[in-house]
């Protein structure tokens, strides 16, 4: 018996079964789920581009004086929907301005059919993120619209209630599509180990039989898959690199929304997910192994 169990250990050494087959399995499977939360980085940053990028526009009457100009500044700048940490919240723009920005927008000079300039000097004002709902920007055009001077205030009222709206629903697909394929991802890797390991199954049970502590016949298959998930998480990040700069590449416009520190953070995750589910599903795997009598070993 003694020698029979040699033999085997011999042929077959503990921990051992396909790797490239695994690697490449696990290696898919994380790419994927990395595909998608790039995604959602990608998303999410475009979500704080555009609302970075709301503006109310505030009108002046012409009639103003300078002084009367920089009393209504001062009162905009005490409101307190006005984004803290962002550099000028709020814009002047005089009507020669304007008129300037036309022309040059245009081609076309409309003091030449008109005799003056109709535009009106005018404040543009950014909006913090927490007052970008429909309700809360209607409440602040009204109370802007009271200001003495004020002529018009104006916002893209029906851009900005789609913009919300879209983006929110887009965010909510793709995190639903990231939980289901993270699922999806786990369930497969835990299947490819465990037919994987089926080769081992009598191993496992030769080493059980001769008094091999349980750690002991675990730790190869453990060390053994910590590798692997290690490694296919290094390949499904540098996969998901080089489709990231391939893109960015074709389409310029992807860099304006790219956020690095959010991406690195993704290919460590896809690192430390590639071990942990590797590790566990051999761990369940083996334990399994180890349970099961003769009989259902075949």
């Amino acid at each position: 018996m003694a020698g029979e169990i040699k033999h085997v250990t011999r042929k077959k050494k503990l921990g051992s079964y396909p790797s490239i087959s695994v690697i490449a399995s696990i290696t898919l499977a994380l790419f994927a789920i990395g595909v998608f939360g790039a995604l959602v980085i990608y998303s999410k940053e475009l979500e704080n581009t555009v609302k970075e990028n709301i503006r109310i526009q505030v009108y002046l009457n012409r009639q103003l004086t300078t002084e009367e100009r920089l009393k209504i500044e001062k009162q905009l700048a005490s409101y307190p929907f006005l984004p803290k940490a962002s550099e000028k919240p709020i814009q002047f723009i005089s009507k020669e301005e304007a008129e300037r920005q036309f022309v040059k927008e245009t081609g076309e000079d409309f003091k030449k059919f008109l005799g003056e300039n109709p535009l009106h000097d005018a404040y543009v004002l950014k909006v913090g993120e927490g007052y970008q709902s429909r309700e809360s920007l209607a409440k602040i055009k009204a109370n802007l619209e009271k200001i003495r001077g004020v002529f018009q205030v104006y916002y893209a009222e029906n851009v900005i209630e789609s913009i919300n709206k879209n983006i929110t629903q887009i965010g909510l697909a793709l995190m639903g599509l990231v939980a289901v394929l993270l699922v999806i991802v786990v369930l497969l890797i835990n299947n490819t180990l465990r037919l994987a390991l089926f080769s081992q199954r009598f191993l496992i049970r030769s080493m059980q039989l001769v008094g091999a502590k349980r750690w002991f016949i675990q730790g190869p298959f453990l060390w053994r898959a910590s590798l692997h998930g290690l490694l296919s998480g290094i390949l499904a990040s540098l996969f998901l690199a080089g489709l990231l700069s391939f893109a960015t590449d074709r389409i310029e416009e992807l860099k304006l929304i790219q956020n690095n520190d959010r991406l690195l953070l993704l290919m460590a995750s896809l690192l430390i997910l590639g071990i942990i589910v590797a590790v566990v599903s051999s761990y369940r795997a083996v334990s399994k192994y180890l349970k099961l009598s003769l009989d259902e070993l075949y």
